[in-house]
């Protein structure tokens, strides 16, 4: 698709699993660094109209995470640990290690936030700068949850359910599904989404083990990614770097939670940031004034 044509597509060995990525083509290195990571239940194409505008700005890295897009979806352990956000992490580093990509910015929105969050914990030697989009820290979602939360955020009480209960409810009709969360959250729809990214999604929805890996990286949320986030915590560890709070006015986390104050709590960092005008999907509702906003923040 020519949204990338300034990229080239690869798989990366790393960490025993392989990761699907696009980088920037050419040697690495002439530009900073900036690894973009998806939400659930995309893949690395939601960031094809913000990369557009960032590419000749920065050498990006577009990987789809574990488990989802082309990347490898392995079975889950019993505590879910190949699919915790310490393991996807790891994942990280090693595959920009393998550019040789030794340091670098990171923005991640949604589930890809979460990992960046325990990417910034974890490597603090490694991330110049941290962004977050449309997310609250998961440990103080989870110890905030009540009727509200719970009501439209049901999809964390039920991908996280024992196996195969949720796999099977989702295979039943997977396709409206995935169009239901996609339109879902303030987005009003699916809009917002051109018909290739929409068929992108289709198409990796249904790869065999995709839902089930989605599943895991919940499962690992509500049980091991909490046990570290309360580990961090009690060790006084915070994000070391400057980091950049975007969240949609009409999306859940702008009516439930106050996610900059919550941010700045868990930073040692500066922290900025700012409610915009749309629904949960920010980098595709507004590529415009995210790229915008992703350039200003990781040239500083």
């Amino acid at each position: 698709m020519n949204w990338f044509e300034n990229f080239e597509l690869r798989q990366f060995a790393v960490n025993g699993t392989q990761l699907h990525a696009r980088v920037t083509r050419g040697a690495m290195g002439r530009r900073p660094a900036l690894l973009l990571l998806h939400g659930f239940p995309q893949s690395h194409v939601m960031w094809h109209r913000v990369a557009a505008r960032l590419v000749e700005d920065f050498d990006l890295v577009l990987p789809d995470l574990r488990g989802y897009g082309d990347s490898a979806k392995a079975p889950g352990l019993a505590d879910h640990s190949n699919y915790s956000k310490r393991t996807l992490a790891q994942d990280l580093v090693a595959l920009m290690e393998s550019l040789g990509i030794q340091r670098f910015g990171v923005c991640g929105h949604d589930r890809g936030g979460r990992v960046a969050h325990r990417l910034a914990l974890d490597h603090p030697e490694r991330v110049s700068h941290l962004a977050v989009i449309d997310i609250a820290p998961t440990l103080d979602m989870y110890d905030a949850t009540d009727f509200e939360f719970a009501r439209h955020y049901y999809h964390w009480f039920h991908l996280i359910q024992p196996s195969p209960l949720p796999e099977l409810m989702i295979g039943g009709n997977a396709l409206a599904y995935l169009h239901h969360k996609l339109g879902g959250w303030g987005t009003g729809g699916l809009g917002h989404i051109e018909p290739a990214a929409l068929a992108e999604y289709e198409r990796c929805f249904g790869l065999p083990g995709t839902i089930h890996a989605m599943c895991e990286d919940y499962r690992a949320s509500a049980g091991i990614d909490l046990a570290h986030d309360r580990s961090s915590r009690a060790q006084g560890q915070k994000i070391a770097c400057d980091t950049l709070v975007l969240w949609g006015e009409r999306g859940v986390v702008q009516r439930l939670f106050k996610p900059l104050a919550l941010w700045q709590a868990q930073c040692a960092g500066q922290v900025t940031g700012a409610a915009v005008p749309a629904g949960h999907f920010i980098p595709e509702e507004l590529p415009e004034d995210t790229a915008h906003r992703l350039r200003a923040f990781f040239s500083a």
